[in-house]
């Protein structure tokens, strides 16, 4: 899937595609309560920027790409939980590096277009 013309709809893809793959490793570790939170935040993100992208109005984009933005926060929690846990979990760096230019572009989405 590539939209050449709509980088956060490509990256959040990746990121979900990236996600899917972490919480298969956590799975597979038994760590199975992480690993569904994780899922679930993670690629709810490119969900609701997807569904964005075919909003009823200017609120209705904002909207959505608030409930991405809480998404990216409740993603940041449990990457950072796998991060300071002592119970072994894979790297999360990238994620991380990659959720933190996400949030960067959404957030200017959404102060850009309430200035519109």
């Amino acid at each position: 899937m590539e939209n050449k013309d709509n980088i956060i709809v490509n990256l959040t893809f990746q990121f979900a595609l990236d996600i899917i793959k972490y919480t298969e490793e956590l799975q597979e570790n038994k760590k199975f309560v992480i690993a569904n939170q994780l899922l679930k935040s993670g690629t709810s993100i490119g969900a609701n920027i997807r569904e964005a992208q075919n909003a009823e109005s200017k609120a209705d984009f904002i909207h959505k790409f608030k409930i991405s933005a809480k998404e990216i926060e409740q993603t940041f929690y449990w990457l950072e939980l796998c991060k300071f846990s002592d119970n072994n979990f894979p790297s999360v760096e990238s994620l991380i590096n990659q959720l933190e230019n996400i949030s960067r572009i959404v957030n200017k989405i959404i102060i850009t277009s309430k200035n519109k």
